[in-house]
């Protein structure tokens, strides 16, 4: 049953504000934070005296035009005591904890949203996507379901925005537009709630999304920057060259083709245990088509090589299969192998594998230049001296302004899942902040894990397993001494 109240807060009143009672008072109470700032566990909502509770509106005697009371100040309202105290890790609150360790901030899960609140998690270590978000100039227009890209892109500005102030925040705006533009994201259990979604499905939608609204990056004096149509594109986006050759007919030429993507698939067989071998087994398959020469269907065998790297790709373990008896998408459990550096050069084709060489081989000298002082023990030298390491010069990852010009990948981002099947179970993203420190973002729970921690969710349990892994450009930095003499 739905409702238009009004809310009165302190010297404000908010007119024609709607109540769904189907969903959970916590969406509601994430509109009133939209609305005035006020952090849902601060917020006491009225009526007649009643205090509304987390769990439902049973207390609730709601109808149209009824005037609601809400309670609460703003953090940066709370006085302050004048004179600063001395404070203890032990005694410390979440906020207080998260700000002392420099953790990121966390997104309330409403209701089985673990899979978009993941999803956010993971994407935010990009930071040309963060940027270009940033300069993104649209609204969210609830009235227009014919803007509803511009919408969806506005609320991940806007959320994105909370975030780096710091704030953990239920991420109302962006579910709403999302529920919106993808209804099966809205579909509720019997039990009123919202059902758990697909986590690859909320990433590929809200790139997709993205794809549409946010423009190229133009660096100045690059004439290939303007090829590319979206930042999506450019960053996330790479080609195949693909070959077709009919097994049944020799004499048949083969067929050649691209095909653009956005991630790529690791498939989960027996003999499957590393990555590599995953991705591996997409390049080559067989397939059946129409062959003109025969003029029937045929087997073709069909070789795929990348012909272009993104900056960033994002690989999907196809973890999930329909079973028709339980009608559910059951999950291979079994352990996969994944690294923490990716090498793409194998499945690359060999005029890419060309125009890779110069830059891997910069990396192939600094790392022989490494062993070599580590040989004669240089790297120990200044050991204990108390200075700052100088940072020598960074080498541009691109040679078109959005590939990767190395083949060489840093993992930064992994999303996981836990249970049985994709509509089960809990999503978890867990992200690089720096070059060691990992953080798990457990919905609005985020705390510090070890690289060790990330290679264990290889799968082969019921423990968190990997479901899509972002990797990002491997960065050459040249030692000091090494910038002077150039």
């Amino acid at each position: 049953m739905s409702y238009k109240v009004k809310v009165k807060w302190g010297k404000e009143t908010y007119p024609d504000i709607e109540i769904n009672t189907e969903e959970p008072p916590m969406l509601f109470k994430a509109q009133l934070f939209a609305l005035t700032g006020v952090q849902p566990e601060r917020q006491k909502v009225m009526l007649k005296g009643v205090t509304l509770k987390d769990a439902d509106w049973d207390n609730f005697k709601l109808r149209d035009g009824v005037t609601i009371l809400l309670m609460g100040s703003k953090e940066e309202d709370v006085p302050k005591e004048p004179v600063e105290k001395t404070m203890f890790v032990e005694d410390m609150n979440e906020t207080e904890l998260a700000t002392a360790l420099e953790l990121p901030p966390g997104l309330h899960n409403i209701n089985n949203t673990c899979y978009m609140n993941a999803t956010v998690q993971c994407l935010r270590t990009v930071p040309e996507l963060r940027d270009a978000l940033k300069d993104f100039k649209g609204d969210v227009q609830r009235e227009n379901d014919s803007l509803i890209a511009q919408s969806i892109t506005a609320a991940l500005r806007d959320l994105y925005t909370n975030m780096d102030q710091g704030f953990t925040i239920p991420p109302f705006t962006l579910l709403q537009m999302l529920h919106i533009a993808f209804p099966r994201f809205a579909e509720t259990s019997e039990h009123g709630g919202f059902q758990q979604q697909d986590a690859n499905e909320c990433w590929t939608e809200l790139v997709r999304v993205l794809q549409q609204k946010l423009p190229a990056k133009q660096v100045a004096d690059n004439a290939q920057a303007e090829n590319y149509k979206s930042l999506v594109d450019q960053y996330f986006g790479g080609t195949f060259d693909v070959e077709w050759k009919c097994v049944e007919a020799e004499d048949e030429p083969p067929t050649k083709t691209k095909e653009q993507f956005l991630q790529i698939s690791c498939f989960i067989s027996q003999d499957v245990r590393y990555m590599q071998s995953g991705l591996r087994s997409k390049m080559q398959e067989q397939i059946t088509k129409m062959s003109p020469s025969l003029q029937r269907d045929a087997v073709y065998t069909k070789t795929s090589k990348i012909s272009r790297l993104p900056a960033y790709i994002t690989i999907q373990f196809v973890r999930f299969y329909f079973k028709e008896k339980e009608s559910i998408n059951a999950k291979i459990l079994k352990d996969v192998k994944f690294p923490l550096d990716f090498d793409a050069y194998e499945l690359c084709s060999p005029e890419l594998q060309e125009k890779l060489s110069p830059m891997r081989s910069k990396f192939k000298e600094l790392e022989d230049a490494q062993v070599e002082a580590a040989t004669k023990g240089k790297l120990n030298k200044n050991k204990g001296d108390g200075k700052t390491k100088e940072k020598g010069k960074v080498l541009p990852y691109s040679f078109d302004d959005g590939g990767n010009n190395s083949g060489y990948y840093t993992l930064q981002a992994v999303l996981t899942h836990k249970g049985r099947s994709s509509s089960s179970g809990h999503y978890v993203g867990w992200i690089r902040q720096t070059e060691n420190n990992w953080f798990k973002c457990d919905d609005d729970t985020v705390s510090p894990v070890s690289t060790e921690d990330i290679l264990k969710l290889s799968g082969g349990g019921d423990w968190h397993c990997a479901y899509v892994l972002l990797y990002g450009p491997r960065i050459l930095e040249l030692p000091l001494e090494n910038t002077q003499e150039q």
